[in-house]
Parts: structure tokens; C-alpha cells; sequence
């Protein structure tokens, strides 16, 4: 009950399908029996209405997604289930989930490297790069989260307890040179 309650609050989306043409050419579609509202749901759910980023970024999906010369279905769809998984709600907020997707399937690259190394120089390659990778994707979730808020910083006090005869001070205090100062002042105020 748990999984339906989940996957009743996601936004309806789509998988994509990579139909090989002619030559090397592979051709993106949605998984959808009507194309046009397959499409429409996959943009949806990458924050955007316009198609040529639409197409932009499923493309450099396709890219990262892919392992080996032959674009991989699989991927592409996993890497579209992160982007999504982040929900974003414009264009900035796909880019940098797309970003966040790419840096953690080569994060788990350099991971499988690393636990398959043959000598002590891959071992440092692949921990170097490891570190800086797993280090980047902290750095970007913190930036998606400034944006999505703006920036700005939200503190909540949720229990507060003055006892009598106490008091309370609510903004910024800063103590006076020399301690406490006079008897009848009191921290903050000018002498």
C-alpha cells in the first residue's frame, strides 16, 4: 500500500524508446500509443513546455546514458528516472538535475572501477576521482536546494522555554566591551 500510495503522487510520465534508422541514426519517441501526449508528459515532467529543450536534453541523456558506442535504451530511461525523481519545475531545475544524473552514474563508474583495480595507480585514479565526484553531488543537491528557495535561509524554533522571573531575547545580541557594563544596562545597549 505503501508503493501505490508513492506512485500515486508522482507526476504521470513516460519511458522513451530509441528506434535505430537508416545509417547510425537513432530516433527518440515516447512510449506512449498516442505520441503527442507521450511527448507532453515527458515534458511535464522535465519543467518545461518548450520542445526544443525537450529534445535538447532527452538528446544529451541519450548520451550520458548510453554505454558504448550504441545508444542504450536502458540508460536513457534510468537517466530520465533521476531527472524526473528530482521533479523539476523549469528548465534550470532539469539542467541541474540532468547534471546530478550524469555526475552519479559516473560516480558508480568510478566505484565498480575501484573495486576492480589491478595495482596501487588505479586505485588512486579511480579514489581521486571518486572523492571529487561524490564531493560534486553534494555540492550541486546544496545548489538546487539554494534555488528552489531562493536563497534564502529559514530557521524554526519549535519550543521555547522562559521561566519566571526570565527573559527573553529574540534577534541579534552582542556583548559590550569591558563585560557587562552598568548596573541598569544591559547586553546590546550603547554606553
Amino acid at each position: 500500500s505503501a508503493h501505490i500510495a508513492r506512485r500515486k503522487q508522482k507526476r504521470p510520465s513516460t519511458r522513451v524508446n530509441l528506434v535505430e534508422k537508416a545509417g547510425s541514426s537513432v530516433e527518440l519517441s515516447a512510449d506512449h500509443p498516442i505520441p503527442h501526449l507521450g511527448n507532453a508528459l515527458i515534458m511535464e515532467s522535465l519543467g518545461t513546455a518548450d520542445f526544443d529543450f525537450y529534445d535538447g536534453l532527452l538528446t544529451q541523456l541519450v548520451n550520458v546514458g548510453t554505454q558504448g558506442k550504441t545508444p542504450d535504451e536502458r540508460g536513457t530511461n534510468f537517466m530520465l528516472a533521476m531527472v524526473r525523481g528530482i521533479g523539476p519545475k523549469d528548465e534550470i531545475e532539469a539542467m541541474m538535475a540532468a547534471q546530478m544524473a550524469a555526475v552519479h552514474m559516473t560516480t558508480m563508474t568510478f566505484a565498480r572501477r575501484l573495486a576492480h583495480v589491478d595495482n596501487l595507480l588505479q586505485q588512486d585514479s579511480a579514489e581521486r576521482a571518486l572523492n571529487k565526484l561524490a564531493r560534486t553531488f553534494a555540492v550541486q543537491v546544496e545548489a538546487l536546494k539554494r534555488y528552489r528557495t531562493g536563497g534564502e535561509q529559514k530557521v524554526t524554533v519549535q519550543h521555547v522555554t522562559v521561566n519566571e522571573g526570565g527573559q527573553a531575547i529574540v534577534g541579534s545580541i552582542s556583548p559590550q566591551v569591558g563585560g557587562m557594563g552598568d548596573a541598569g544596562k544591559s547586553w546590546g545597549q550603547s554606553r
